[in-house]
């Protein structure tokens, strides 16, 4: 089968001449998997349609945020009243507040909320607020999350078990990424060495609770615990990253899940219901040092958007309301990725499925992948191979191994999972042969 590409290679061509690499974020150029992006034209539910009329079954949702699919109506419809009122006003509005009581409501540890625009400046500004709390300039996160592309942020561990962090950015000054700390994933006895050395210059612990950027992993029994017993103990925050997880895993979030509470948590995608909006908050005394309060600066123009603030609050409005609906498109889920599991043993392939709830990532690669290192031993070059198979057959996955798939409510409102089990076969018996 295949497909016509023509308008998505002009289209990309003439983007290339205006736009560094032809695409405003990188991941999108399809450059891991070595075929031409798809210029989308419209969606609906569960498909995407791109501008050479090629439609697809769509794993990606936007990275996350379309949790009921493309142009769900009734986000749509709550859009366009909005839009009728005016875009952008730089003046509270009555719905801002209405989104940030919904958020509190849902997220028992956070007592008040700001709004932004994007979860790398929402991460960026929780991490300036936990070291403004606490007085300290260094933070840890963990080898394959990411929380945006801040300065603090993008770094690579070093040669040692745990290490101070250097660069994996041009830009990022080395004596800035020498304030944050890399340790792996999963591995507590690493983290308590940390702490022990040096848990006093600690800000924060950020971290992604179930880590959607390196593939989906999920934290074993104990490490979100042992964040949050040392964070206590050394007097640093617990900041949970749950721009991907955040009413995406459920109304609480996958700190409900797993029975954690953070100081800080970072929330975006699902909450703008496809527009461009992010969130953190936490207790109200660390919250409190936020300007105009505190001392603590950050703002942001188009911060509470009224389009995006419309979107969120009908997103979770129908996920507080919409009995069952985490229960189907998580069963959806766990049905895709036991077949992938099956049709993997059948063909003789070595494969790692990765889920929970609406979250999967299939590695080729044995497991258990429990953490960077795990998932990188994936052969990436099989996967852009069975990338380029599927969507050559209609299915839209992530264009790259460490990314996740995502599943929407358009999975059960149009049929389509076994055609897409089919495909997977008929794709799994070529893989075989490459092997």
């Amino acid at each position: 089968m295949t497909m016509t590409t023509k308008r998505s290679e002009e289209l990309f061509e003439e983007a290339k001449k205006y736009i560094p690499g032809g695409v405003n974020s990188p991941v999108r150029a399809f450059k891991a998997v070595g075929t031409v992006p798809r210029f989308a034209s419209r969606g609906r539910g569960n498909r995407l349609t791109d501008v050479d009329g090629n439609e697809y079954i769509d794993f990606v949702s936007s990275w996350g945020p379309l949790i009921f699919g493309h142009a769900s109506p009734n986000i749509v419809n709550d859009v366009e009243k909005a839009l009728k009122l005016g875009t952008s006003f730089g003046a509270p509005t009555e719905n801002e507040t209405v989104l940030a009581r919904m958020i509190c409501e849902c997220v028992p540890s956070v007592e008040t909320v700001r709004l932004v625009n994007s979860g790398t400046e929402a991460c960026m500004t929780a991490i300036r607020l936990a070291r403004g709390h606490t007085g300290r300039d260094k933070i840890l996160k963990f080898d394959g999350c990411y929380h945006g592309h801040a300065d603090s942020l993008l770094v690579a561990a070093g040669s040692g078990l745990a290490t101070f962090s250097t660069p994996s950015s041009k830009g990022v000054p080395k004596s800035l990424a020498a304030l944050t700390i890399s340790s792996p994933y999963n591995d507590r006895e690493s983290l308590r060495e940390i702490f022990e050395r040096e848990g006093e210059e600690i800000a924060c612990v950020i971290v992604e609770p179930v880590a959607g950027n390196m593939g989906v992993v999920l934290p074993e029994p104990g490490f979100l615990e042992t964040i949050r017993e040392l964070t206590s103990k050394y007097g640093a925050l617990f900041v949970c990253d749950e721009v991907i997880t955040g009413f995406r895993l459920g109304i609480g979030g996958a700190q409900a899940m797993f029975g954690v509470t953070p100081d800080l948590t970072v929330l975006g995608k699902v909450i703008g219901g496809g527009l461009p909006l992010a969130a953190f908050g936490g207790k109200r005394e660390i919250m409190e040092e936020l300007s105009p309060l505190g001392g603590v600066y950050q703002a942001g123009t188009l911060s509470g958007n009224p389009l995006a603030v419309a979107a969120g609050i009908s997103a979770i409005e129908r996920l507080r309301t919409e009995k069952g609906a985490f229960g189907r498109i998580n069963r959806v889920t766990k049905d895709w990725c036991a077949g992938l599991e099956r049709l993997s043993k059948e063909k003789g392939l070595k494969t790692t499925v990765n889920h929970i709830g609406s979250m999967s990532t299939l590695f080729f690669a044995e497991g258990p992948v429990r953490d960077f290192a795990s998932a990188r031993k994936s052969d990436t070059a099989l996967y852009a191979k069975y990338f380029r198979l599927m969507l050559e057959r209609g299915i839209y996955l992530p264009p790259s191994q460490f990314e996740a798939c995502f599943t929407s409510t358009g999975f059960m409102l149009l049929d389509g999972e076994e055609l897409i089990h089919e495909v997977a076969e008929e794709v799994f018996d070529i893989l075989k042969n490459e092997i």
